[in-house]
């Protein structure tokens, strides 16, 4: 049983106000990213990130989520603006190696880390589709990208504890004497997060990682997968902490809560019309994507709620597996993964600003005081 202390919950942040998902893009909000060619190029609304920030840490959350994608605002500068308007929540930076030299990285990190006292952590995501990795001008296909993130955690690690300049020599990186003189505030270095489910992931993950992020399955196939993430850890001597991502569907009953669902569903399925079959994963070189929609097959609702349909209808481009019913409801089902060593909870719903007001005042308090008077098992 999970150390209560270790709870944290993790919303989503983004730099323009964003209608629900029932009559938004659903690609871009479920968490993949859209086809440039189809979007609407956005300003940045920098009132909105300090609102959006502030409704979170207001709400309980301990972190957010700032994304990456080929074609959106750079999150350390978001970061960056929201952390210098907020006082005690933490931010959890997506970064993908390649798009920048790792003794970059290593310095503008801990810069920020500094910069907020220590309330930064990354979630290093290798890239799961040859197109949108191309849009930044990284050609390697899909094992590579994860051979080069493991040289580069190595890189940026070394960087960050070692006293003494050195010299690197890898497959996709070579340096001389590389150094850094700002080290980490949080020490020995800030958290690292790290997802992804193909065997290439799962080694480098297990090697790398602080904490090893999870797409919302059935609890006892994430215990499975926990059960051998652990043992490809304490073969490296390591101990690793897991993380799982949902979609939290609230209603005052059960009944509210399904309609929301559907409402939601439908949709979804009308912004995809054309652009996605039914059951076609939205980026079939994630391993993770084509996991979410082969469990859609299983049943459209398994374990006690969780619901599988968005994921079918929209290919699962990113965390779309959701959890339905009333706030005590939901919690309960959280409290299922908690007990099988899920700490963290990274959640936002479909109607991202109002989910986050909605949660904070029923979801987060009855989890916390949940988790706090939980006996171990």
């Amino acid at each position: 049983m999970p150390d209560s202390k270790n709870l944290e919950i993790i919303g989503m942040i983004g730099v323009q106000r964003e209608v629900s998902e029932s009559g938004g893009s659903a690609l871009s909000v479920i968490g993949g990213a859209a086809d440039p060619g189809e979007s609407i190029p956005l300003g940045i609304d920098t009132d909105y990130i300090v609102e959006f920030a502030r409704a979170h840490e207001d709400a309980g959350f301990d972190k957010v989520l700032v994304g990456y994608a080929s074609t959106t605002a750079d999150g350390f500068m978001v970061t960056a603006h929201a952390a210098a308007n907020t006082d005690t929540l933490g931010y959890l930076v997506a970064h993908r190696p390649g798009v920048m030299s790792p003794t970059l990285a290593a310095r503008k990190m801990a810069t920020l880390d500094h910069i907020t006292s220590g309330r930064i952590a990354v979630h290093f995501i290798s890239g799961g589709s040859d197109d949108e990795q191309r849009r930044d001008g990284d050609w390697l296909d899909h094992d590579s990208r994860y051979r080069r993130t493991d040289e580069y955690l190595d890189v940026l690690k070394r960087l960050w504890t070692e006293d003494a300049p050195f010299d690197y020599e890898g497959e996709f990186y070579r340096f001389a004497q590389a150094y850094t003189d700002v080290r980490c505030y949080q020490q020995p270095h800030l958290p690292i997060y790290f997802g992804g489910a193909s065997e290439a992931a799962l080694d480098v993950g297990s090697r790398r990682a602080d904490v090893f992020a999870l797409w919302g399955e059935p609890v006892a196939a994430l215990k499975s997968q926990i059960a051998g993430l652990d043992k490809r850890a304490e073969a490296y001597n390591r101990t690793l902490r897991y993380s799982v991502s949902f979609r939290p569907i609230l209603g005052d009953t059960e009944a509210e809560a399904w309609d929301k669902a559907n409402a939601i569903l439908e949709g979804v399925k009308r912004n995809v019309a054309g652009k996605i079959s039914p059951g076609a994963s939205a980026r079939p070189q994630s391993v993770g994507s084509r996991r979410l929609v082969e469990l859609a097959r299983e049943g459209e609702v398994l374990d006690k709620r969780l619901w599988t349909a968005i994921a079918y209808a929209s290919g699962a481009p990113g965390s779309s597996t959701a959890l339905v019913g009333t706030a005590e409801q939901v919690v309960d089902s959280l409290l299922d993964y908690y007990d099988i060593g899920c700490t963290n909870f990274i959640i936002r719903g479909f109607d991202p600003f109002n989910d986050t007001i909605e949660y904070g005042r029923t979801l987060i308090p009855m989890l916390k005081d949940a988790v706090s008077t939980r006996s171990p098992v």
